[in-house]
């Protein structure tokens, strides 16, 4: 073959790659991997503590009877949240897609259940969650303003308004920021926990034991309350799953996500555990059961003025949280979409900013209309009830895919017990919550069954209108 005819071939070689590069799609746009290490941590972290260690650790002391077996509480809640999150690890490690107990329900169960867990999810269980944290967070912002007034309830209500508002522009803008800001709060969590700890562990070493004279005194426990004693606890520590709604997005996952929790764990357990030991130190359990805020109280009788910054504290600790949880759930509505069970445009990412906007929008009417028009509380009493039953439904199903796909990588797994000994506990704060609260739950039941029907008539109809058809993007005009 001579120079002209492999100069001709060259030529049309590269003419022909120029050719299929130019009518070649565009690169796919996708969320991108910028969960580092640090990031997940923070996301973990960040939506664990919120305003209860600051405010009212009150209900395991309460239900406990004593200093002592509270403590003990505190702990073994911290043991089996770690359960449920090094599960939650070998799922996300092994089923690498966003979406949490959604992703893990649909991969065990179906689509049919995953649906119902959604529906679930979108009508009642994330909007009152997002409500009740934002308003503890107008709160607090707003003590330090009308102090020593009350605040009036439509600042409270217009301040959470804005607050929301804040963190969806901010999630819906960048990741970067988002996870910027959470790495902040984070640490600024950590810093009023120290600011509680510290001091408190002093007075400790200084020889302040007094309050923990008796601590295990047996008379004053009562068994039959102790079962309300870890659900307050393991209510407390429920946050750990959050970087599971995130997975595809982070960095070598295999690696940092047990790692993220892990860790995560053993700061918020030790964490906790100390924040209690130093307010019972300054504290005696008397004066902690009839504190509105017992870091506030702390404050006041330990540091002086410095009590007026603790509002504050509680109020980034409550946006740390809000801004953990919306970037989380969004992930939920994105991955829904992305599988069917939800109007095509929630799967759709910005081009430029690389966030899906639209899926961290839809929340936004539902939680505003909850906000000024709902039953917020009687919401929040569902959502406790369903959100344990859908995570033990998902850890039921890891168990599950043991036997029905034991070939399915496992990068990461746990001996059997964890899965099953978390599994348990989740279904017997079910129980609880239908022994305690058997309206409320029954209601919360009712909610979710109404995701059956719905499942038929969104998903499985086929002859669904053309308008239907268009919102929900399965129709194009001939």
């Amino acid at each position: 073959m001579n120079r002209k005819e492999t100069a001709s071939q060259n030529g049309q070689t590269k003419a022909d790659r120029g050719v299929k590069a130019a009518c070649d799609p565009p690169g796919k746009v996708e969320l991108r991997k910028k969960v580092t290490l640090l990031r997940g941590i923070s996301i973990i972290i960040g939506t664990i503590i919120g305003a209860g260690i600051f405010i009212s650790p009150k209900g395991i002391l309460q239900n406990s009877g004593s200093i002592g077996m509270s403590l003990v509480v505190w702990v073994a809640c911290g043991l089996l949240s770690l359960f449920g999150a090094l599960s939650y690890a070998e799922l996300g490690t092994s089923i690498k897609k966003s979406g949490g107990h959604y992703t893990y329900i649909l991969e065990a169960f179906g689509p049919q259940v995953a649906f119902v867990q959604l529906w679930a999810d979108i009508i009642a269980i994330r909007p009152a969650g997002v409500a009740v944290i934002s308003l503890a967070f107008a709160r607090y912002i707003l003590e330090p303003i009308f102090m020593p007034c009350g605040v009036p309830q439509m600042a409270i209500k217009l301040t959470t308004a804005i607050g929301i508002t804040m963190v969806m522009y901010i999630n819906s803008m960048s990741v970067s920021w988002t996870a910027r800001l959470q790495i902040f709060l984070t640490f600024s969590k950590l810093l009023a926990i120290s600011i509680i700890i510290i001091p408190g562990l002093y007075q400790l070493f200084k020889g302040e034991t007094k309050n923990f004279q008796n601590a295990f005194q047996v008379d004053t426990v009562q068994l039959t309350n102790l079962p309300l004693a870890f659900y307050s606890g393991m209510y407390a520590y429920a946050g750990w799953f959050y970087l599971n709604f995130v997975i595809e997005e982070v960095e070598n996952p295999e690696r940092n996500v047990p790692l993220a929790i892990c860790i995560s764990m053993v700061i918020v357990t030790v964490g906790y555990t100390l924040a209690n030991v130093a307010y019972y130190t300054v504290i005696s359990a008397a004066e902690l059961l009839a504190s509105h805020a017992v870091a506030v109280t702390f404050a006041e009788k330990l540091m002086g003025n410095f009590s007026m910054a603790v509002p504050i504290f509680v109020a980034l600790s409550c946006f740390g949280s809000m801004n953990g949880c919306l970037f989380a759930i969004s992930r939920i509505f994105y991955v829904a979409s992305r599988e069917g069970q939800l109007p095509q445009i929630l799967s759709m990412i910005h081009v430029r900013r690389h966030t899906p906007i639209a899926a961290v929008i839809i929340l936004y009417p539902v939680t505003m209309l909850i906000l000024f028009l709902g039953d917020l509380y009687s919401l929040l009493n569902f959502m406790s009830f369903l959100r344990w039953f859908f995570i033990g439904v998902a850890v039921t199903g890891l168990i599950y895919m043991r036997y029905t796909r034991p070939e399915m990588p496992r990068p990461f797994k746990v001996p059997i017990f964890i899965p099953a000994v978390f599994t348990f506990t989740s279904f017997f704060m079910v129980f609880l919550s239908l022994y305690s609260d058997p309206v409320n739950t029954g209601i919360g039941f009712a909610i979710s069954l109404t995701g059956i029907p719905a499942y038929y008539i969104f998903i499985v109809f086929n002859k669904k209108p053309k308008w239907f058809q268009r919102f929900s993007g399965q129709w194009s005009p001939p």
